[in-house]
């Protein structure tokens, strides 16, 4: 079939290097006409690219070949910042938003409190060298954390418990599943609603055993790649 046989044509330009992470492919008329094809067969094509995480789709901006993932182990402690510098990558965060919220039921399941518990609710988008890649809501237990707003909370939240309240992540229970971007989230990370994505949902403890947050992780799919070596 025609679709399949432009997919292996990209493939192998990127597989031997002809076509490198973060390159911008043709717009899809000029790509459609060099396979003498139509756009919807041409369509059929990057989208399987794009579920094998070989591509990517900025929305209004078109299809890129995907860089090599984050490798991302859920169980380890070290921040994002670190881990991406380790890496060989360029981190950055922005906060979209920071306050008191009463606990929603799936909120409260998490962090173990009753529902309409008060608790710390932070957004964040997450960069790799400047390309949007996961947007991280934290749900934060308060009497842990007094006055968390007057700190940084928006590159290390890993960082900031330890310096300013001494606490340090011990232990992470984790659950990982694919999903797709919807609405505000596939808006901040420049995705068509419907792109898949991976969901990491996260639950931490302190050195004492104290259960003091939860995160959930709207990855791009193809912007990391899950290993863990640690039993849960």
């Amino acid at each position: 079939m025609q679709y399949l046989k432009i997919m292996e044509a990209i493939n192998e330009q990127i597989d031997a290097g002809l076509l490198s992470g973060g390159h911008k492919l043709p717009a899809e008329r000029k790509l459609a006409e060099s396979f003498s094809t139509t756009r919807v067969t041409l369509r059929e094509s990057l989208a399987l690219l794009e579920a094998e995480g070989k591509l990517y789709r900025e929305d209004r901006r078109g299809w890129f070949v995907s860089p090599d993932p984050l490798r991302y182990d859920p169980t380890y402690t070290t921040d994002f910042p670190a881990m991406a510098k380790a890496q060989g990558r360029t981190p950055r965060s922005e906060l979209l938003s920071a306050k008191r919220v009463p606990a929603s039921r799936r909120a409260a399941s998490l962090l173990n409190v009753k529902p309409l518990t008060e608790v710390y609710r932070i957004d964040r988008l997450r960069f790799l060298d400047e390309r949007p890649v996961v947007v991280v809501t934290n749900f934060i237990s308060p009497r842990h954390f007094p006055d968390l707003f007057k700190h940084n909370i928006t590159d290390s939240l890993t960082s900031t418990y330890r310096e300013q309240y001494g606490v340090i992540y011990s232990k992470t229970q984790f659950r990982v599943r694919s999903t797709s971007l919807m609405a505000d989230t596939a808006h901040h990370l420049r995705a068509t609603s419907g792109t898949p994505a991976m969901f990491v949902e996260r639950i931490n403890y302190d050195q004492h055993g104290n259960l003091i947050d939860c995160d959930l992780e709207y990855w791009r799919h193809d912007a990391i790649l899950i290993e863990s070596t640690a039993t849960i």
